[in-house]
């Protein structure tokens, strides 16, 4: 397996509009276990994100753009009602498949839309903290820049994006750890897909250019994170 570079030219299961519908539905809620164990979001908000939320002196608007099935967000969600955060969660996905999984994760503070960036930028909105999670590494040069600038003109104050580190212990070890978890979904041939899709620090930081600052905030993680245009 060549890791030296990115795989551009690969595409996911998942991400064929075609992809059977019941192993695309398991891996969208099997979701919430890998994301909660790889993901890095739970540090990240403990190191960066709760104080941002707390900064404000009225509740905090976020946007997680490509939500998927929307455990991300629940998740943080979670973590900010359990320090007595009040936040206006909003989820936003075109794919009508994920924005249906995530519609069962909709409660009172959070919401889901079946929307693309320009669609939000259309109607008006701002948020305070844009995210995303898994989303880099799925678009082309050209929707990397496009996603990016989008997701600035969303926000007021911080844009924060997650995704894997490429990188050969990453490969092997996923491939081991997520056998468990593989029946019935994509996860495995998706999520091995992914890594050989995603960036390295360094290759990341030189995509976005100097207005973002790339970091590895977990084993494994990315974290490109810059400041809104609104």
């Amino acid at each position: 397996m060549n890791l030296s570079r990115r795989d551009e030219q690969l595409l996911e299961l998942m991400d064929d509009p075609n992809c059977d519908p019941q192993r695309l539905n398991a891996t969208l809620r099997r979701f919430g276990l890998v994301n909660r164990l790889i993901s890095g979001w739970d540090l990240i908000y403990r190191r960066r994100l709760r104080g941002i939320l707390t900064s404000l002196d009225r509740p905090a608007r976020v946007l997680d753009l490509g939500s998927g099935g929307g455990d991300v967000l629940a998740r943080l969600a979670e973590l900010a009602a359990r320090d007595g955060i009040a936040v206006d969660w909003t989820g936003a996905d075109p794919d009508p498949r994920a924005h249906e999984a995530a519609r069962a994760r909709a409660e009172p503070g959070i919401s889901f839309l079946c929307a693309d960036a320009d669609e939000l930028i259309s109607r008006g909105e701002s948020f305070d903290v844009v995210l995303s999670n898994h989303v880099l590494h799925h678009l082309s040069a050209a929707e990397l820049q496009q996603f990016t600038a989008a997701s600035r003109q969303l926000c007021s104050g911080t844009v924060m994006h997650t995704d894997i580190a490429r990188g050969r212990l990453a490969y092997g070890l996923y491939s081991v750890a997520i056998t468990p978890l593989a029946p019935g979904t994509f996860l495995r041939t998706d999520g091995l897909r992914s890594i050989r899709r995603s960036y390295q620090r360094a290759e990341l930081a030189s995509a976005l250019g100097p207005d973002w600052d790339v970091s590895s905030p977990a084993p494994f993680r990315l974290l490109a994170q810059g400041a809104g245009h609104v």
